[in-house]
């Protein structure tokens, strides 16, 4: 389903959902309410088999793409999304996210104050399961050994689709975090130039229990190594991340059962 583009969007909003009934509507609402009026909606749908395409036809009116189709995975459907943008700066707010509702004009402020940035992470609230984070900031340096670096979360990150179009879109042979590959690959091997907002300015809210969340503690660490090798970083020192990654998490183990 298509609804006329905007000639020029400055903001392309990618929503992907699978089988989220529950949740879409809220992360729908929390776009078509942005303050700020010069972006256009895509939403991919994996063919989900409950009510979701039904709770988004209810706002059809708003969505300027709409697509429903089985795919391969996640990032399949978020490298869809990215292919249909027409949008100069793209962010994937997936279903369950929200955006707060000044939060394009936010980072449009920040993009036209800094215009040498190709991204910007913004502070982000980030649920788990027990507790809650405010994520802010951005220390590309950290990057180098350690993926937790910025809110790292599709829903605080805006990159400009140039970037895209120049070094590439989601690497899929990643199955649970092709964003941490297009991280590592742009601000540490291509050093494109970014920053993120005042910690004050939240821009979005990132609900618990996403789909990086269903996936082991050893298959992140595994997949973590592995997109750092992909990317050329010294083997030994890949080595030392693996296995400083296995006693934190063993400590912490341990810990829990001398508490518990």
């Amino acid at each position: 389903m298509k609804k006329k583009k905007l000639k020029k969007p400055y903001f392309s909003i990618i929503t992907v959902v699978k089988n989220d009934e529950t949740n879409i509507q809220k992360t729908i609402k929390s776009i078509i309410s942005q303050n700020y009026k010069n972006f256009e909606y895509i939403l991919i749908d994996g063919k989900s088999k409950d009510k979701t395409l039904e709770k988004i036809n209810k706002y059809k009116n708003k969505i300027h793409y709409l697509l429903s189709e089985k795919d391969k995975g996640i990032y399949f459907a978020m490298n869809k999304g990215i292919k249909l943008a027409k949008g100069e700066i793209l962010v994937f707010v997936n279903s369950g996210d929200i955006l707060k509702s000044n939060a394009l004009k936010v980072v449009s402020e920040s993009f036209k104050n800094n215009k040498n940035f190709n991204y910007l992470f913004g502070t982000v609230l980030r649920h788990y399961t027990n507790t809650s984070i405010l994520k802010y900031g951005v220390s590309p340096k950290k990057l180098i050994y350690n993926f937790d670096f910025a809110t790292s979360h599709s829903t605080g990150f805006f990159l400009k689709r140039k970037i895209y179009q120049k070094y590439g879109l989601l690497n899929t042979k990643f199955k649970h975090s092709a964003d941490y590959d297009l991280y590592y690959r742009l601000i540490i091997n291509k050093k494109i130039i970014g920053g993120s907002t005042d910690k004050k300015k939240i821009i979005g809210v990132v609900s618990k229990g996403g789909y990086s969340s269903k996936v082991s503690f050893i298959n992140h660490l595994l997949e973590e190594c592995h997109i750092r090798i992909h990317n050329k970083q010294n083997l030994f020192f890949v080595f030392l991340i693996f296995t400083n990654g296995i006693l934190k998490f063993v400590l912490k183990k341990l810990i829990y059962l001398i508490k518990f």
